[in-house]
């Protein structure tokens, strides 16, 4: 195994990093909690529209259950060295409410439209309120480029 020497990125070099992984990546996971149930979490795809995170579960499922009760999600790009780690509260619109724009999006990056499934969809909107971004330990300090929705640079 060959290693190699990990070079700090810069904040501005960090946010550019994160948001192309935003846009080109397919799954993240999503971490919900319940009060009476716990923590779950599952791999969703998800799309980026250039300020929020899209989702889209079965109206029935346990992520959909947790959003609803508590609002609270925690989202992970799938790297467990260029970790990207959202922090924000889900906002929900079932398949027959969400905004025409985002559904059409959605299905355009998977080829697949939840509203045109049997059973009902729900769709999940998570706005940023904290991002972190680091490869390795030499960028565990400055790892948070937003805060309070705001990005730093």
């Amino acid at each position: 195994m060959e290693i190699t020497e990990v070079v700090r990125r810069q904040a501005t070099e960090r946010k550019r990093d994160t948001l192309e992984r935003l846009v080109s990546e397919r799954d993240v996971w999503v971490s919900t909690a319940h009060p009476d149930h716990g923590p779950h979490q599952v791999p969703l795809w998800f799309l980026w529209d250039g300020r929020a995170v899209w989702m889209c579960t079965s109206a029935a499922s346990a992520t959909a259950r947790n959003v609803r009760e508590e609002p609270r999600v925690r989202l992970a790009l799938p790297d467990t060295f260029d970790v990207v780690l959202v922090q924000g509260e889900a906002e929900c619109f079932p398949d027959r409410d969400v905004p025409a724009d985002a559904a059409e999006a959605f299905a355009a990056k998977f080829g697949w439209d939840p509203r045109a499934e049997e059973g009902s969809f729900l769709y999940v909107r998570v706005v940023p309120k904290s991002v972190r971004a680091w490869r390795g330990e030499p960028e565990l300090r400055g790892r948070v480029i937003m805060r309070d929705g705001t990005w730093l640079e």
